[in-house]
């Protein structure tokens, strides 16, 4: 069961974020591997920018978050579009077998979940994850290494999957430029 104090922390973030959420550079980007319908998870939704994003695109979706806060927020966003937003702990309760077209997945780590995640994905089903990786040029995203990847453990954690896009810059090069802090998977279940 999840901690009250850790649902609290959630929900005070989401009530004094008023910026409408963004979604993750990992789905935008790769759009075009997304299927025309289907059925797609926005799992750790927050306030659901991405689910947001695959509603728009035709998915029927559905986002879950730990945080009633940024649940009720997405709701009230997600008018006239084919999106279900609900308060569920997924470690608790971790999304079934065989389920989804899409899963995306941002700023959420939970290694016991993975293997649960990629079993949720029907066959050709894709995961879009992006997260915290601990070889950052900068102090940004949690203080916790255990909340942040290490170098290509998104590969290790999905090994079951057919790799379409990976992406996992750390400290190479112009840390000015591309992508830091973070890694990005598209991974596609075999059919």
């Amino acid at each position: 069961m999840v901690d009250e104090i850790l649902r609290e922390k959630w929900d005070r973030r989401y009530r004094e974020q008023v910026q409408p959420p963004a979604a993750l550079g990992v789905l935008t980007e790769n759009a075009h591997l997304l299927p025309t319908d289907g059925v797609a998870l926005d799992l750790a939704c927050g306030l659901g920018g991405s689910a947001l994003f695959l509603a728009k695109r035709g998915l029927r979706v559905e986002a879950w978050d730990l945080s009633a806060v940024a649940v009720e927020a997405l709701r009230g966003r997600a008018v006239g579009l084919p999106l279900r937003a609900e308060v569920r702990d997924v470690i608790e309760h971790p999304p079934p077998r065989r389920r989804f077209d899409v899963i995306c997945i941002g700023h959420f780590l939970d290694r016991g979940l993975c293997p649960y995640i990629a079993d949720a994905l029907r066959p050709g089903g894709l995961l879009f994850y992006q997260t915290f990786a601990r070889e950052a040029v900068d102090d940004s995203g949690p203080g916790n290494p255990d909340f942040r990847l290490d170098r290509n453990e998104l590969l290790d954690l999905f090994a079951g999957l057919t790799v379409r896009f990976y992406r996992d810059e750390g400290r190479a090069g112009d840390h000015s430029q591309g992508l830091r802090n973070q890694a990005q998977l598209v991974a596609q279940r075999p059919e």
